[in-house]
């Protein structure tokens, strides 16, 4: 357990942020987005978007796709996915929790 604690620390950390949330948002509709289009809309410089979408591509949540001169960043799954699965084992185990502390309440 605390391999994989430890293991989704940084996605967490990366989620944590108010303007990544909103990246993960735009992306997670399955199209590629260049910086530029994903600074319409906000008053962040492309220099911080870039900022941003480097971190979360640094524990896979977004990869970049090289066409020409421009980064196109897409969404990939598969660290949500994990967190999801982390997050239902945590759940499962405060619910054997619950469920002793309630059997020995009501014992």
């Amino acid at each position: 357990m605390s391999a994989k604690r430890l293991a989704q620390a940084p996605v967490f950390a990366a989620l944590g942020d108010e303007t990544r949330l909103s990246l993960v948002a735009k992306l997670c509709g399955g199209k590629l987005y260049s910086i530029s289009r994903l600074t319409q809309g906000s008053r962040l410089t492309r220099q911080a978007i870039t900022k941003h979408l480097r971190m979360l591509e640094s524990v896979g949540i977004v990869h970049s796709v090289r066409t020409g001169r421009e980064s196109l960043f897409e969404f990939d799954p598969a660290p949500i996915e994990e967190i999801k699965r982390y997050l239902d084992l945590v759940s499962e185990q405060w619910d054997q929790a619950l469920s002793r502390l309630k059997s020995f309440v009501e014992g």
